[in-house]
């Protein structure tokens, strides 16, 4: 992955929707060798998915709840049924094992207080838990799909530990 590829991938975290001529125009290249670049991230799966975000408040989503579980059961076949089970609850945005005093956490995200009432009854009747402790979130300070992309190769390395600003052409 080179500087243009990085410039790239930074202008479809930003607006997915360009123009491959746009993209094209903003990092220096024509059409085609934008296009297969782009094609080639996405056939290296560097590229995951493009999608919209949706505003959650606009649709009667305001409640982003986290919720922390701890479980006395840590086998494989009992991890297996748990992660089928919450990873088919559309309010769960986000599920993560954790190292630590907690097991898994959830991002959730409900209606509201009603709505987590009756996802969290839902999900205490799937297998036995330990304790699961919920924080519902009061305002969102910060929220990005963006990820810090790593420095552009120097001298064909990449810099360890640095994320720079990425210029892009035309901005």
């Amino acid at each position: 992955m080179d500087s243009i590829d990085l410039k790239i991938l930074a202008l479809l975290q930003t607006d997915a929707t360009l123009s491959i001529a746009a993209i094209g125009e903003r990092v220096g290249l024509s059409q085609t060798p934008c296009w297969k670049r782009i094609q080639r991230l996405e056939a290296d799966g560097v590229i995951d998915r493009r999608v919209a975000v949706l505003d959650p408040v606009k649709l009667g989503l305001g409640l982003t709840v986290f919720v922390s579980i701890e479980t006395a059961d840590h086998s494989r076949d009992w991890l297996e049924r748990f992660a089928e089970t919450v990873a088919s609850m559309p309010e769960v945005l986000e599920f993560y094992r954790m190292a630590g005093d907690v097991d898994y956490m959830l991002r959730v995200v409900v209606a509201d207080m009603q709505a987590y009432d009756a996802f969290y009854k839902r999900l205490i009747a799937t297998l036995p838990l330990k304790n699961v402790t919920s924080r519902f979130a009061m305002e969102k300070v910060k929220s990005t799909t963006a990820l810090p992309l790593p420095a552009p190769p120097t001298n064909g390395r990449h810099l360890p530990g640095t994320v720079p600003s990425l210029s892009v052409v035309g901005e």
